[in-house]
């Protein structure tokens, strides 16, 4: 397999990982009781449905941006990781998923040029 090729699977692998767990981790694992899950979803989910068209299609530019995203849910999972004992696991995986999706579009975009 091809470095480009396995770039790209990294990336969709973080990036499917990173949405499948917010949407169950806001819905069914943790759901608030403060804030409605719907604005939350809003929060966190929609802003990873704008880079999926050019992540799957294979774009450069999308792959450069879509790093940046990740690095938001990155923190996200850091600060969840210390604010909240008892979803730990989940931000442990919040953590991972981002990681990979980061990783992954910097190799990608990287291999490339």
């Amino acid at each position: 397999m091809s470095p480009v090729k396995l770039s790209w699977l990294v990336t969709l692998t973080g990036y499917f990982g990173l949405l499948i767990l917010l949407v169950l981790w806001y819905t069914m694992l943790a759901p608030s009781t403060i804030i409605p899950v719907f604005i939350m979803l809003i929060i966190f989910v929609v802003p990873l449905l704008f880079p999926l068209r050019g992540l799957l299609h294979g774009r450069r530019y999308t792959h450069q941006w879509g790093s940046y995203l990740a690095l938001f849910y990155l923190v996200h999972g850091l600060v969840e990781i210390y604010s909240t004992p008892a979803e730990r696991l989940l931000a442990g995986f919040e953590i991972f998923f981002a990681l990979l999706l980061y990783v992954g579009c910097i190799l990608y975009a990287r291999l490339v040029r």
